[in-house]
């Protein structure tokens, strides 16, 4: 059976709500304070997303139309403020640490919403729609990238650390 566009808001508010949820989870059990703002600030973004497809949603419910979808903002200053966090992160963790571990799992996790978007994204024959699910997925992935630099770094660090390179 087809999803309905109802169902398909509601597991994406879902989503949203359990990345908001794990974010939270690993700020509060980090021990270092870079990664406590990473996770936070990305927890925060989780929040604004739930509250951007509920609007859709309810407008959705009453109207059968989505709303353009014109909230995409690339927040000023974040791209700099995550690398100054990463070389932060890299002083108070290794790449075998639980930041780390949850970076990890981060990844994953950002990489099945920006599937699952860019899917939707795909199907919609609703010009508002399409455009609604390619911003969720271009949200998603500027996650999933910071995420994956951030992990890169640890990673190299740690082959360093141990001398794992063969020359």
């Amino acid at each position: 059976m087809a999803k309905t566009a109802e169902d398909i808001l509601k597991e994406a508010i879902l989503l949203e709500m359990k990345g908001k949820a794990f974010y939270s989870a690993v700020a509060e059990k980090s021990d270092s304070p870079a990664a406590k703002e990473i996770f936070e600030m990305m927890a925060r973004e989780e929040d604004e997303h739930i509250a951007f497809l509920s609007k859709q949603f309810q407008n959705y419910e009453k109207t059968q139309q989505f709303i353009k979808p014109d909230g995409y903002h690339d927040p000023e200053g974040e791209e700099v403020a995550l690398k100054v966090l990463t070389e932060q992160l890299k002083k108070e963790t290794n790449a075998a640490s639980f930041e780390a571990a949850a970076i990890s799992a981060a990844i994953d996790f950002e990489t099945r919403a920006v599937k699952i978007y860019s899917e939707r994204a795909a199907e919609a024959i609703d010009p508002l729609e399409k455009e609604l699910y390619t911003m969720l997925a271009k949200w998603e992935s500027g996650h999933q990238k910071a995420l994956h630099e951030m992990n890169e770094v640890l990673r190299e660090d740690i082959w360093n650390d141990n001398q794992f390179w063969a020359f």
